[in-house]
């Protein structure tokens, strides 16, 4: 019973973190999200799937305004707290100097064009990916936005799995929560979601997200040296527009 309730507070912390629904979290979540990357990838599949109800009208309604809902039910559910790392992360790209420079300019609240163009960008990729949904089989749209949404969820535990934390804060609650060897149950469980979708749209979807984690991932570790919260959030927003897109374009090649 123990373990059960670790597992529900962790799925319960995650959702309460990572989305804006109305989760009662209790004392003890945040601590057993943080111990139990599993949970990344359940809130992906669970947040994924209701951020892709607007999908459904994909045969009923016109092609942008089943984007439109899209991406509304995407920051509806998911929150756009995410973006203040696409922000971040922006700002950190264009500046100039070294990797103490870049790190500053993270924690720097002022938004600079760096900040403004990433978002734009990210905003404005994740409606066209949207598009491409909506003139996709309603059932193919399904696959690839959840698919994504997985992906995403499973390359950020990867981050806190085997992420190096450069700074104090966020990321590095979660790199020092998560060991390399608790990957595998979070690299299970989206892998079963992906089976059971029985869709290659969707896996390639999912792997579009990973490849996309990794970008900052990668870019950060150049960059800065290691992670922190800021890679996270912009993760999770790129991750999800690689895999959405990537699962357009093999629908569109098939």
């Amino acid at each position: 019973m123990a373990v059960i309730g670790r597992w529900v507070g962790a799925v319960r912390g995650a959702l309460g973190f990572l989305t804006r629904l109305p989760i009662g979290t209790r004392d003890g979540d945040w601590h057993a999200f943080r111990a139990t990357p599993a949970a990344f990838p359940i809130a992906g599949l669970i947040a994924g799937a209701l951020a892709a109800v607007p999908l459904l009208a994909g045969e009923t309604l016109a092609a942008p305004t089943v984007a439109l809902g899209y991406l509304l039910a995407v920051y509806a559910v998911m929150g756009i707290h995410h973006l203040d790392g696409v922000a971040d992360l922006g700002d950190a790209l264009v500046v100039h100097g070294d990797q103490e420079r870049r790190r500053e300019v993270l924690k720097d609240t002022t938004t600079g064009v760096g900040a403004l163009l990433s978002v734009s960008v990210t905003v404005a990729a994740l409606a066209l990916g949207g598009l491409g949904l909506a003139g996709l089989p309603v059932r193919a749209a399904i696959g690839v936005a959840v698919c994504a949404e997985v992906g995403t969820k499973l390359g950020m535990a990867a981050l806190a799995c085997f992420g190096n934390a450069v700074t104090e804060g966020m990321g590095k609650q979660f790199t020092d929560g998560a060991a390399a060897g608790s990957f595998l149950a979070p690299a299970v469980i989206a892998l079963t979601v992906v089976a059971i979708g029985q869709s290659a749209l969707g896996a390639v979807a999912f792997c579009g997200a990973v490849a996309g984690v990794g970008l900052p991932w990668y870019w950060a570790t150049r960059q800065l040296g290691g992670i922190n919260g800021d890679i996270f959030g912009a993760a999770n927003e790129i991750g999800r527009i690689a895999g959405i897109h990537l699962g357009v374009i093999a629908w569109t090649l098939s």
